[in-house]
């Protein structure tokens, strides 16, 4: 196959993964990627929500932590978390033009 749906573990959803340029796809290659796409697209912004959840709980712990080596733990899972939703909201906004080739993680 010359194309196919990896699931990142970070991100919690499955990405692209194109042996070739999108544009040397068949238009039926191109329009079974973009469907597939969409549906994975359309479950982005639970995803993201899910991750702010755990970001909100993290915070309360922080508030209330008096350790330093734990509160600088927690700080740096709720870095990591937004890190993770600001590369999802890249995802989201990568809509019908798989054109960018090959991706490589």
């Amino acid at each position: 196959m010359t194309y196919a749906f990896e699931l990142d573990e970070r991100l919690g959803i499955p990405l692209p993964r194109l042996a070739k340029d999108f544009d040397d796809f068949t238009e039926r290659e191109q329009s079974e990627i973009l469907l597939r796409w969409e549906e994975i697209r359309g479950t982005i912004p639970d995803r993201i929500k899910q991750l702010e959840r755990i970001i909100i709980a993290k915070q309360e712990q922080l508030n209330v932590e008096e350790n330093f080596k734990l509160s600088c733990r927690l700080n740096s899972e709720i870095a990591e978390l937004a890190g993770t939703i600001n590369e999802l909201h890249l995802w989201f906004r990568v809509n019908q033009d798989i054109t960018a080739g090959p991706v490589h993680h």
